[in-house]
């Protein structure tokens, strides 16, 4: 049985090869940007072309042969096949894995899984269903858009703050992990959160300055 962990990765640099200039093309291509991103087609959508001429992306038009896929994957990182030929999908995803190289499918379950993504400032959620129902990913982080807010984002801030405050005037680990939990869990800190500088110097007043 495949073992799956969610896992979040640095993509710069990466080398990231798409196969499809369609529509799906395009919204992985928009997905994965910042990466050392490539995609491969006989044409392309004009959003693909516009992203080339911001240089974004590479572009490489060719009928996909056997020889050329081997040659375009050599040294990816990931492949992406999302062209609209499950057959040739299939071809991508065979040539992929005997290089090595991870896969991302549009047809079904591979190597990478790409989550349903929330993120609030330093907060990233991934919510993904194995593949089953991308629709079921995507309703329930909109479920969570209405409670993970921006104040939680603020929150994550202030922690790092004081966490680097408190290592510097307070030797006990212990100490540190409460005084931490107990501004986590301080509901006046979370209604000023609106206001960071207030809510920073009210955890300060409140749990530092009598530690």
């Amino acid at each position: 049985m495949s073992k799956l962990l969610p896992l979040i990765i640095d993509l710069e640099s990466k080398k990231i090869i798409i196969f499809g200039g369609g529509l799906v093309g395009e919204r992985k291509a928009k997905l994965f940007q910042g990466a050392d991103l490539t995609v491969v087609s006989k044409d392309f959508t004009s959003t693909l072309c516009q992203l080339k001429d911001e240089g974004h992306i590479q572009l490489i038009e060719s009928d996909l042969g056997d020889i050329k896929i081997e040659s375009i994957i050599e040294d990816a990182f990931m492949v992406v096949p999302a062209t609209d030929d499950l057959a040739l999908n299939s071809k991508i995803t065979a040539m992929a894995k005997k290089h090595k190289i991870l896969v991302n499918s549009v047809d079904g379950v591979d190597d990478i899984i790409v989550p349903s993504v929330l993120k609030r400032g330093d907060i990233m959620i991934g919510i993904s269903t194995l593949g089953k129902s991308p629709v079921m990913s995507k309703f329930i982080r909109k479920k969570l858009e209405h409670i993970i807010d921006e104040k939680y984002a603020e929150m994550v801030r202030l922690q790092c703050e004081i966490r680097a405050l408190l290592k510097q005037q307070v030797k006990d680990h212990k100490l540190r992990k409460r005084i931490l939990l107990s501004i986590l869990f301080d509901e006046e800190i979370w209604q000023n959160m609106d206001d960071y500088d207030k809510a920073r110097d009210l955890a300060i007043s409140k749990w530092i300055d009598r530690a």
